[in-house]
C-alpha cells in the first residue's frame, strides 16, 4: 500500500537497520525499517527521512506492530528551507521530537495529519528572522487539536489556570497545579496565536523558554509525559 507519512525519530536497530519512526496518514503511528548502511540509496533514504520530513513510499503492511518495510521513496513536500537554515533545522527537531512524544498510539487521524503538514509548510516558508514564536504557535494549535486545550471562555484578568482541570479560576485549584496570575494572563495571550499572527507576540528569551516549559508540563498533564527531551535547551539558546 501507499503510505505518506512525517518523518519523528530516527532509532538504531543493528549494524545494517535503524528503525524510523512516523506518524502517517493512512495508519497513525507507525515504525518503518531505514538502512543504516553508507550506500548512495541509504544515505538518499536517510536524506528524505530528516526530521519533519514529509515522504511517500510503497510498503506492505500486515501489523502495525511490526517494523514496515518501505520502497520508492519520494518527497511529498520539499523543505530546501528548513535544512538550510540552522533555526529551522532546530525547530523542526523539536517539533518532530515533541511529536514523537505526545503522538505515542492511536490510529489514524487525517485532521491532525493534515495540521501537521500545513504547520511544516508553515515552517518552510517563513522568514527565519521571524520564527521564534513558531514552537509556542505550534505547541498551543497542536493541544486544540488533540483536545486537551484549555477552555479560554473561563478567562477573566487576574484569574489563575487550573492546569490539571484546563480552566481560569479565581483562586489557586487546592491540587498545586495552577499557574500565578501573571503567568495566566499570558497563556490566554498565547492561545489567541496563530501563524497567521504569531509575529507581532513580542518576548524575551527568557520569556519563551518559560512559556515552552510550561506547554510542556501541560502536555505532561494531559497527554503523558514529556521527557526526556533533548532539544527545548539547544531551542531556547538560539531563539
Amino acid at each position: 500500500m501507499k503510505l505518506t507519512f512525517i518523518a519523528l525519530k530516527v532509532t538504531r536497530h543493528s549494524d545494517s537497520q535503524s528503525i524510523l519512526w512516523a506518524y502517517s496518514r493512512q495508519l497513525g503511528r507507525i515504525s518503518l525499517a531505514l538502512p543504516a548502511g553508507r550506500g548512495r540509496e541509504a544515505n538518499r533514504m536517510r536524506a528524505l527521512t530528516m526530521p519533519l520530513g514529509v515522504v511517500e513510499c510503497e510498503s506492505e503492511t500486515r501489523s502495525l506492530r511490526d517494523i514496515l518495510p518501505m520502497k520508492q521513496l519520494r518527497a511529498v513536500m520539499p523543505l530546501a528551507g528548513v535544512h538550510s537554515d540552522p533555526i529551522k533545522q532546530m525547530v523542526a527537531m523539536f517539533v518532530a521530537e515533541t511529536l514523537s512524544l505526545a503522538l505515542r498510539g492511536g490510529g489514524s487521524e487525517p485532521a491532525l495529519f493534515d495540521f501537521l503538514t500545513e504547520s511544516i509548510g508553515v515552517l518552510e516558508k517563513a522568514d527565519p528572522r521571524r520564527t521564534a514564536n513558531f514552537p509556542i504557535c505550534f505547541l498551543c494549535r497542536l493541544a486544540e487539536k488533540l483536545g486537551v486545550e484549555p477552555d479560554t471562555t473561563t478567562y477573566t484578568p487576574g484569574s489563575m489556570l487550573d492546569m490539571r482541570e484546563g480552566i481560569w479560576r479565581r483562586s489557586a485549584a487546592t491540587h498545586g497545579e495552577s499557574l500565578g496570575p501573571a503567568d495566566s494572563d499570558t497563556a490566554y495571550l498565547i492561545s489567541r496565536m496563530t501563524y497567521g499572527n504569531m509575529g507581532a507576540f513580542r518576548f524575551s528569551r527568557h520569556d519563551r523558554a518559560t512559556i515552552i516549559e510550561t506547554i510542556l508540563r501541560y502536555y505532561t498533564i494531559h497527554v503523558g509525559p514529556m521527557s526526556p527531551m533533548h532539544t527545548p535547551g539547544i531551542l531556547h539558546a538560539m531563539l
